[in-house]
């Protein structure tokens, strides 16, 4: 936290950013926190100091004595025991207060001007002031902690009477008291003197004044003098304190500088400089290395150095660290937390490199792995522009037989090669030069891109990383092949794992997962920074090379290679992951201490058996292991596991939902009872039963259900199906009990009573109606009874009699006939259907838990893991991986269950396939197949087309068989596709690209043989899918098309080029959550950049209109645009603002346009020059000439038929497929104006890929 005073009077509190504290009148200038409260204290310039609780963001009390500003306010170091607040004051005066008395203690005179500053001790009984009056003052409060302490009541003097107690009170307020006594007066400056500090632990003191000069000051119990002064400001030095780590002094001035003191040197080490902006006040962190200076526009928090140790793993179990300037060997192996051995110390070459504290320490340290006979290590620097150390020395007795010494110029680490040759980058040139241990140049190889800016390791001999702007090269020296590449931004390291297999690449917000030929497996970002991270090691379980640990400033996580990602605990400080084994995380915090932490990988090992099909462990951990928590349930339902969340979850409505989706009806009968105890609305969860049930033929629980909800037409009509007429019956004497008129005629209806039917319509006073249908059914005593009652209420029998004649006498289907029952297919038993299938998750008393195997690292023989990542995207199109994708979209079209059979693949098919046992087992499948019910399974033998419609519920693979009506519908459902012409010619090509004709024999026709695309292992018998004439490439070629046309200013074959992308997307079928992902992306890329050429052809049309247009040209720099594209759109709205002379506006473009990382390139120079005149400019003048609909500060999408904002909140709809989104719900059930063929405003599944 940083608590900031501002000079409107305003106080902020930073966490970097939770609050304001606003009650003084004018500026705040100085604040403080509590060291143990919540409190905040702060003084101004309405001469109040103020004690805030910022946990209840109010003002508790004001302290009131001081007559003119107050410059400065601390709480005591020790406030549990000394609960002082000191002040200075421009009234000349100190003043110390008790917060908890809220009374005055002394006053403190003495300086005959302003007192710009004044602070505590940290551990002694003084207090330091600065003065206007040149002087700085260090007050001895002995005195005052005696008498606060009660040392006086043993004091002589201290018996005097109330008269002499008051006349003494008096003389303090006027003159100060003797409780505090001057104990130095210190002159040297020449000007006034704005601050003063002590050294935290030796007798120092600094002062910072207006003569440009900071002094260092020495303090003995008698006298004090100066030591040194420190000259290289140019203007009045604001503020001064010593270093809380390190023997450093931190000074900052009015020249717009932060200037960096050796204290033992006496020099200068670094300047820091800031334009346009003069600094005033600094704060180190307590415990942090952390600095925050406040200058004229802000304020702005940093660090001095890099804190991760250089570090590096070595053999077996190993790790070699560099601690201040020592070089160490932790060997995990000996005692139970490892041992520390020193090895070298490592000498530093450079005048800025003699000083700790400023970054001068080792960056990087690489450890040859090729060599096993000796150890070599290379230590790596950023200081005086990178250089590199050769250490040589024996593995067997490592602190003695060092070499070292020799030493070269490099850019970023060094990285060894082979048994005797590493490489470095020649930071001139930008070369990869190859050196042998005796530190020779033999080789020198031109990277293959010219902008590497850093090696790091390849994971095999021979092999590099090289790391150029936001792409990662996988380099073969020796043949100069590159044989991998990947988009991955801001990397910091990589880290192969043990079997040499993967590789994870980790950046500054993000960890990408590769194999060794640098093909990508996952992706996943992180909202904070990521620290370190390490391969799991553990030689049993299944975990080693899969599973991948990192931490971020507060946590823990996880990630796998197939996109699974979690958190395992949280860290109170930041650690830095070094090695992980089974429950144990090896890691060295900020200090270079090596620490081991405890982790529950359960989670991961969990997943991680899922993903491989060990279905027995994946048991056995269910049932003795705690896993628990929403997450990993909605992890099971995603991957279409429910049973298996359902055997630790004991919720009752997670566990209904859970068993629903898993077709148990026990289960979720059970959860239902436990529901209706609760007094939950059961109706609703019977009724989701009930339709379960019905579909699983279970009539009896539909009959429960529709019992429980009361449903009695629906419970009739189950009653007639089923044949149960004897239940029919009763439910016509509770329709009767219930007075409902209208169910006693249905039921009597059902039942064929017409005596019932007669005196219901008779009861509801309905006699022409009840005359007719007892003249029909021959009930003649009623109809006579009828005909007199009709009479004597004046009724016409005359018509009556003649219509009831005409019906009795008609021979078709309009005459009268008893209505009887159907007659039913009586069974004991329920309806035969299909059984739920169950996977071999749903056996807990059949699934028997793996053994563990004991697993050997063999790096030479690892099998190369091929996830089928499919062609990597070029340097301009970023692909991320979206954890976590659910399978839902793999719900078979034509199939009464509710998992189609691509999910039997995936659970392990457990019909025939597992019981095959020859001949005498495919006889007893079929005896039991048939029942004594009669029913018969369909024989065997599908044509192609209806496999693939039966397997897929894909429109193109509905494309390929030949149906393109359920095809049409699919795509409704799915995406609510309208308008079909657009995709025309990409569904005939999946048509004509699943087929193949052969020329059969002379006078025969020619033979359609289907093309598929799963039969890479065999043929898949009734499984198969078609081939699809589409992949993730074509698409990528069409993005590259349109990217190509976009940077040439050709719109108009821009948008075509992804239109026409937009229209194949729905054609195409992933093969991999990575493919479905990149699918997604390719769709947002399209829609943005079709939006942004909508955009630039409606600017073109509001040329003459400087509001609209400046509008326009805003939006346009809001489409998520390749950053080579923004700066294009950046540099185009700041040109039209600053036309238009809508300042502000334009220097909003001018600051994101010289913040792209593209702008460093020199071929923007004269584009930078431009943008950064343009933002002074701007900024000069601070207007906008025209009111605009824009504002940048709050999160808004682009209306893509209007081009107007919508604000997060405001009402708007979008289209199913590609998302364009429209604030006028006019556009409902209309043409998406984007994709141009799916209808906007309705709510579907989303797109299906796979």
């Amino acid at each position: 936290w940083v608590c900031a005073s501002l000079h409107n009077g305003v106080i902020q509190l930073w966490d970097y950013r939770v609050g304001t504290f606003e009650e003084h009148e004018g500026p705040v200038r100085g604040v403080d926190f509590h060291l143990n409260e919540p409190l905040i204290v702060s003084g101004g310039d309405d001469y109040k100091i103020k004690v805030w609780d910022y946990k209840l963001r109010r003002c508790l009390f004001t302290l009131l004595g001081h007559l003119d500003y107050i410059r400065t306010v601390q709480f005591h170091p020790n406030p549990s025991q000394f609960p002082w607040i000191l002040s200075a004051s421009d009234d000349q005066t100190l003043r110390l207060w008790d917060f908890n008395k809220r009374s005055c203690l002394s006053v403190l005179t003495g300086h005959n001007h302003y007192v710009m500053c004044a602070s505590f001790h940290p551990s002694e009984d003084l207090i330091v002031s600065a003065s206007l009056d040149q002087t700085v003052r260090v007050w001895d409060t002995t005195g005052l902690r005696k008498k606060q302490m009660g040392d006086s009541m043993m004091d002589p003097m201290a018996m005097r009477s109330a008269t002499t107690s008051t006349a003494m009170n008096v003389q303090a307020e006027l003159f100060g008291t003797n409780d505090v006594v001057v104990k130095y007066v210190l002159e040297g400056h020449d000007r006034g003197v704005n601050w003063a500090c002590f050294h935290p632990t030796l007798p120092l003191l600094a002062s910072a004044a207006d003569d440009r000069q900071v002094k260092l000051w020495r303090m003995s119990e008698t006298k004090a003098w100066e030591v040194d002064t420190l000259r290289g400001h140019a203007n009045n030095v604001s503020c001064c304190l010593f270093h809380p780590k390190h023997d450093l002094i931190v000074s900052n001035s009015e020249d717009r500088s932060i200037r960096v003191w050796d204290v033992s040197k006496r020099v200068g080490v670094q300047t820091f400089r800031r334009e346009g902006d003069r600094f005033w006040i600094l704060a180190a962190h307590r415990a942090q290395n952390l600095l925050a200076a406040g200058h004229d526009s802000g304020m702005i928090v940093f660090k001095l150095e890099r804190e991760r140790p250089a570090s590096a793993q070595g053999a077996a179990n190993q790790l070699y660290y560099v601690r201040g300037r020592e070089l160490f060997l932790h060997d995990y192996g000996r005692a139970s937390g490892g041992v520390d051995v020193p090895i070298a110390s490592l000498r530093r070459v450079g005048q800025q490199a003699q000083t700790d504290g400023i970054g001068s320490a080792p960056r990087y340290l690489s450890y040859n792995q090729h060599n096993p006979s000796e150890g070599n290590i290379l230590v790596c620097s950023d200081v005086d522009g990178g250089s590199y150390e050769l250490i040589t020395f024996s593995l067997t007795n490592a602190s003695g037989s060092v070499t070292d010494g020799k030493r070269g110029a490099c850019l970023g680490p060094a990285v060894f090669l082979g048994r005797n040759r590493f490489a470095v980058l020649d930071r001139h040139q930008r070369q990869i030069v190859i050196k042998n241990l005796n530190n020779e140049t033999t080789k020198r190889v031109q990277p293959p891109v010219p902008n590497v800016d850093a090696l790091l390791e390849g994971g095999a001999s021979g092999r590099i990383l090289l790391r150029a702007e936001d792409r990662a090269i996988l380099f073969e020296v020796q043949s100069r092949r590159v044989l991998g590449e990947l988009t991955a931004p801001k990397i910091k390291n990589v880290v192969w794992s043990p079997d040499g297999s993967k590789v994870a690449i980790v950046c500054k917000y993000g960890v990408i997962i590769a194999d060794r030929q640098l093909e990508q497996l996952c992706s996943i970002s992180d909202n904070v920074r990521i620290k370190s991270g390490c391969w799991d090691v553990s030689p049993t379980g299944g975990t080693a090379s899969n599973l991948f640990l990192y931490t971020t400033l507060h946590h823990v996580k996880y990630v796998l290679s197939s996109g699974d990602t979690g958190t395992i605990r949280t860290l109170d400080a930041p650690l830095y992951a070094m090695r992980a084994v089974k429950d144990q995380l090896f890691c060295l915090d900020r200090e270079a201490r090596a620490r081991v932490i405890s982790i529950d990988t359960t989670e991961a090992r969990f997943k991680l058996a899922l993903a491989n099909k060990k279905y027995g462990q994946v048991m056995h951990m269910v049932k003795h292991s705690r896993l628990c928590g929403r997450s990993i349930v909605a992890y099971l339902q995603d991957k279409g596991f429910p049973e298996v969340a359902l055997h630790f979850v004991r919720e009752p409505k997670t566990r209904f939902r859970l068993a629903l989706a898993c077709g148990d009806i026990e289960a979720a009968m059970e959860a239902a009872f436990a529901l209706e105890q609760q007094s939950e609305s059961g109706r609703d969860v019977w009724g989701e039963l009930g339709n379960e049930a019905l579909r699983q033929g279970n009539h009896q629980v539909v009959e429960m259900s529709y019992q429980r909800t009361k449903d009695f037409d629906r419970l009739s009509f189950l009653y007639l199906i089923s044949g149960d007429t004897e239940k029919l019956r009763k439910m016509l004497k509770i329709s009767q009990m219930r007075n409902d008129i209208m169910g006693r005629y249905h039921n009597a209806l059902l039942l064929g009573d017409a005596t019932e039917r007669v005196a219901v319509l008779e009861a509801s006073g309905n006699l022409p109606l009840a005359f007719m249908c007892a003249k029909l059914h021959g009930l003649e005593e009623d109809a006579q009874r009828l005909k007199v009652a009709i009479e004597t209420n004046n009724g016409d029998m005359e018509s009556i009699t003649a219509k009831a004649d005409a019906a009795a006498a008609a021979t078709d289907c309009s005459g009268g006939r008893l209505l009887q029952p159907p007659t039913p297919i009586f069974r004991e038993a329920n309806w035969p259907t299909l059984e739920v299938k169950k996977s071999t998750l749903a056996d807990l008393s059949a699934a028997a838990p793996d053994e563990p195997e004991e697993e050997f690292v063999d790096a030479a023989a690892a099998p190369m893991a091929d996830l089928g990542a499919g062609d990597a995207w070029d340097d301009d199109v970023g692909m991320g991986d979206e954890m976590d994708a659910g399978p839902s979209t793999n719900l078979a079209a034509g199939d009464d269950l509710d998992f189609g059979d691509d999910w039997d693949d995936d659970l392990g098919d457990l019909g025939d396939d597992l019981d095959i046992g020859g001949p005498a087992a495919a006889a007893a499948d079929e005896m039991d197949m048939a029942d004594e019910s009669g029913f018969q399974m369909p024989p065997s033998g599908r044509p192609p087309a209806g496999c693939w419609v039966a397997n897929s519920s894909h429109a193109s693979d509905h494309v390929a068989a030949g149906g393109m009506s359920s095809a049409l519908q699919l795509l409704n459902r799915q995406i609510a596709a309208s308008d079909f012409n657009v995709l025309k010619d990409s569904m005939m090509g999946c048509y004509l690209g699943a087929m193949m004709s052969v020329p059969g024999v002379p006078g025969s026709g020619s033979m359609a043989i289907p093309l598929l695309r799963n039969d890479g292992a065999g043929h898949p018998g009734p499984e198969s899918l078609p081939r699809t004439y589409l992949y993730t490439k074509d698409l990528v070629a069409g993005i590259r098309n349109g990217y190509r046309f976009f940077q040439g200013g050709k719109f108009s074959d821009s948008q075509g080029a992804f239109a026409d992308v937009l229209t194949k997307i729905p054609m195409v079928v992933t093969e991999n959550r990575q493919e479905e992902s990149e699918m997604k992306e390719m769709m947002s890329i399209c829609r943005e950049y079709i939006t942004a050429i909508r955009i630039k052809n409606a600017m073109s049309q509001a040329a003459a209109d400087p509001v609209r247009g400046t509008e326009l040209a805003a939006y346009f720099t809001h489409c998520n645009l390749q950053p080579v594209h923004l700066l294009l759109a950046l540099r185009s709205a700041m040109g039209t603002a600053f036309k238009h002379k809508n300042y502000i506006v334009a220097a909003s473009f001018a600051r994101r346009l010289l913040e792209l990382p593209d702008m460093s390139n020199e071929k923007n120079a004269d584009l930078k020059l431009k943008a950064t005149k343009v933002r002074q400019k701007s900024e000069q003048m601070a207007r906008n000439e025209h009111q605009l609909n824009y504002d940048e500060s709050k999160t808004f999408a682009i209306d893509c038929r209007d081009f107007v904002p919508i604000y997060a909140g405001q009402p708007s709809t979008q289209c199913s497929y590609c998302g364009s989104q429209y604030a006028d719900e006019g556009m409902n059930h209309k043409i998406c104006l984007t994709c141009n063929f799916c209808v906007v405003g309705i709510k579907t599944l989303g797109l299906v890929t796979g």
